[in-house]
């Protein structure tokens, strides 16, 4: 493989993002073949150099994959569980690179999750900063008011700190109506933690999309991203193009 600055080896296999990667090495935490590397200009080759971040070595990834899995209820988006219950990796098997999620979903929600052995793009992906947005379809169990709609578009307090402005239109009415979400940010159970604030329970929650990309596979199953769609997130992420980043 060929030489690379090592903020970009240390992004890619998913150990920080680029900014955080450069304060390792600056501050010393970094290692190539034994020596402390402080000089952010540094490149390294990691397919021959030995390269350790606090002492731990990395390894060069096989090929870069990435998948769009529909995740149904009842799982949790780990790779492994404690309390022994299903893990989105339960049904990712056959695919011989371990991937991991990006993001996660709670475990009764259910809908779209990208997983990838990406460590840049995860964290492209999931830093607040990418603006990248996320639909949902919600099952609640009662309307909103205007106000409370309102509320929900300028920001919810949760945890004493406001929620980004988030999108929310009714798609569908009724005693238990469905309400399309658009969120930037991805705080834990933050949409039902941000109806929960109105007093009103989500019953079901399904992710449909990721920025351009679209739920279109059944519950339970996969598919891989064409180059063109891994191109498109690169873009819209705005990471270099590089040679191993096409996917298989």
């Amino acid at each position: 493989m060929p030489e690379e600055r090592l903020q970009k080896i240390l992004a890619r296999a998913g150990i920080a993002s680029r900014r955080a990667a450069e304060e390792f090495i600056v501050t010393g935490r970094v290692r190539v073949n034994g020596k402390v590397i402080t000089e952010l200009g540094s490149k390294a080759d990691i397919g021959r150099d030995h390269i350790k971040v606090d002492n731990k070595l990395l390894h060069a990834p096989g090929h870069l994959v990435y998948l769009a899995l529909n995740k149904p209820r009842g799982y949790v988006t780990t790779s492994s569980d404690p309390q022994q219950r299903p893990t989105v990796m339960d049904l990712v098997k056959g695919v011989r690179e371990r991937v991991y999620p990006v993001g996660r979903l709670d475990f009764n929600s259910e809908g779209l999750l990208l997983l990838t052995n990406d460590g840049e793009l995860t964290n492209r992906i999931t830093a607040a900063r990418s603006h990248v947005e996320k639909t949902y379809v919600v099952k609640v169990s009662r309307a909103l008011t205007d106000p409370h709609e309102e509320q929900f578009r300028r920001g919810v307090p949760v945890y004493g700190r406001k929620t980004a402005p988030a999108s929310v239109k009714l798609i569908k009415p009724g005693d238990s109506p469905w309400y399309e979400v658009k969120l930037i940010e991805g705080r834990q159970n933050q949409i039902r933690l941000m109806f929960q604030h109105f007093s009103v329970l989500v019953e079901k929650l399904r992710r449909v999309r990721i920025a351009f990309l679209d739920l279109d596979v059944r519950p339970g199953e996969f598919r891989h991203l064409t180059p063109k769609e891994v191109e498109r997130f690169r873009k819209l992420l705005r990471m270099e193009e590089t040679a191993d980043a096409k996917p298989r």
